[in-house]
């Protein structure tokens, strides 16, 4: 298993269009993703969108990224790579 830090950088926080594209990227891979809100403990499975909403990750957000499975590395690096980017919107 593998966790890392991530911030909410995008204005819009974790809004529907941003949480869709994380969903489709989380569920390219074979491993079990979650986010957790460092601030109230609120964990989502970050291959559904409902339970992605769920975080009400604004801007400033911060973030556990866990990942647990055969590709564990190629998930991360890549939902990593999402959250630096603003999902495009910076």
């Amino acid at each position: 298993m593998i966790e890392t830090p991530l911030q909410i950088i995008n204005p819009l926080g974790q809004h529907a269009r941003a949480a869709a594209q994380l969903v489709r990227l989380a569920g390219t891979f074979r491993s079990r993703i979650k986010l957790t809100r460092q601030d109230n403990g609120v964990e989502a499975d970050a291959k559904s969108i409902l339970s992605v909403l769920t975080l009400a990750a604004a801007r400033g957000t911060h973030l556990i990224l866990k990942a647990d499975g055969e590709d564990e590395f190629q998930a991360v690096e890549a939902i990593e790579n999402m959250f630096t980017k603003g999902f495009g919107e910076i």
